[in-house]
């Protein structure tokens, strides 16, 4: 009877998965206009202007908008292994590679014993909610490097590490899978792995680490936690003003500087309060990597002064991750995010221009997405520490002191 219906619940997701898939290409390629402005842009103009300069060996060290770790550029090379191809029909092919590899991998894992399919249907589910812009950044094939590290720690320790150490120099958040793992040869084969390809980079292509000027200077972007100051104040007299800068639509103006810092010191905070939970944590399971590294991505995604929609779908495939393991805590957690994936689709593409221009629905949309994020990072977090720092057990009550003492009785004589 549970053979049949694995087998009922397997059929459904690959038929949901082939549906949903097929409509984000038809998307992606134009053959239907998904609303709001043109998310394919970013792939047909800058990434393809990026792919024209890393071609001649350097990295676009004058173009402020490339802001990512030197393994970037193979992502943004990746079309060429596709010549046949125009480079934007070659990216949405590669993109929807990345996204049929991490669902082999999490249906290679869900249908062991111990585990279930539940992770699978997070990854068919959650990737349509967020619309043609999955396929159209290259985070989709970051995160089918980090779901590969996940769910590879357990049993290769050192093929996850040298994952997450090439994830890390592809866009540094897969760097926090490491959070959650104790063994030392994950962290030895990262470290080693990332060391060597950045090395490798720095030598063969000049401007490798240009990236870590750019991103100093970004500003608040308008779909940030802290942005809400700014949306809500706009209402209120701020003669701040709203630009394209640094590769993202940001606040500039008064007070821009000391939100950005709050951001800043929220992510130190969040980066403390990890270390804290790394060192009274006890409890190490199958799971607890899967389950650390999405509160830990969504501690500083939520706190972060950029949130754009291609973040989500790191969030979805952690969250499907966690939810490959029985034991995992985060059902409430991966729920929270795939609702924040439905309302990220409405603020953008559909009505961006309301989140640009702080009209009441774009305020109330970035208020409702936001707020998930948030309460799926409280639950995350608390259902973690739960499950692996254990609890502290009162101490014994002290003797009473007030007992009247037995009486002494004298020797016989």
């Amino acid at each position: 009877m549970e053979t049949k219906a694995v087998r009922w619940s397997l059929t459904g997701l690959l038929l949901t998965w082939g549906v949903t898939r097929l409509l984000l290409l038809l998307w992606v390629f134009g053959v239907y206009v998904f609303p709001g402005p043109d998310v394919t842009s970013d792939v047909s103009v800058i990434y393809q202007g990026w792919y024209d300069v890393l071609r001649t060996g350097t990295f676009p060290q004058q173009d402020v908008t490339w802001q990512y770790p030197p393994a970037a550029a193979l992502a943004i090379l990746s079309p060429a292994l596709l010549p046949f191809l125009e480079y934007t029909q070659a990216f949405f092919v590669l993109a929807f590679a990345a996204d049929l590899v991490v669902l082999l991998l999490l249906l290679y894992v869900g249908l062991r014993d111990g585990r279930r399919l539940r992770g699978a249907w997070v990854w068919v589910v959650g990737v349509p909610l967020l619309g043609p812009t999955v396929y159209s950044r290259y985070d989709v094939m970051v995160t089918a490097v980090a779901v590969a590290a996940v769910l590879a720690a357990a049993r290769h320790p050192k093929a996850a590490g040298a994952l997450v150490g090439f994830g890390a120099l592809l866009k540094v958040w897969p760097a926090l899978i490491l959070v959650g793992i104790r063994r030392r040869s994950v962290w030895a084969s990262a470290v080693a792995t990332g060391v060597a390809v950045a090395g490798l980079f720095a030598v063969a292509m000049p401007g490798a680490f240009a990236f870590l000027t750019f991103q100093r200077e970004r500003g608040t972007e308008v779909e940030s936690l802290g942005s809400l100051v700014f949306h809500i104040a706009r209402h209120h007299g701020w003669d701040g003003s709203v630009l394209l800068n640094y590769g993202s639509v940001e606040f500039l103006g008064p007070w821009v500087t000391a939100v950005s810092t709050a951001a800043l010191v929220l992510t130190g905070m969040a980066f403390g309060l990890l270390l804290l939970w790394r060192l009274t944590a006890t409890r190490f399971e199958a799971h607890t990597a899967a389950d650390a590294a999405l509160v830990a991505v969504l501690m500083f995604t939520t706190t972060s002064r950029v949130i754009s929609p291609q973040y989500m779908v790191w969030l979805v495939g952690l969250a499907a991750a966690c939810l490959c393991f029985r034991a995992s805590r985060m059902g409430v957690t991966a729920v929270l995010v795939l609702v924040a994936c439905f309302v990220t689709v409405l603020e953008f593409p559909i009505w961006f221009a309301d989140v640009v221009g702080s009209t009441p629905l774009g305020i109330t949309l970035l208020l409702v997405r936001n707020g998930l994020l948030v309460l799926a990072t409280v639950v995350g977090m608390r259902e973690l520490w739960r499950a692996t720092v254990p609890e502290r057990t009162p101490p014994p009550p002290a003797p009473d002191q007030t007992t009247t003492p037995a009486r002494e009785t004298s020797p016989s004589p």
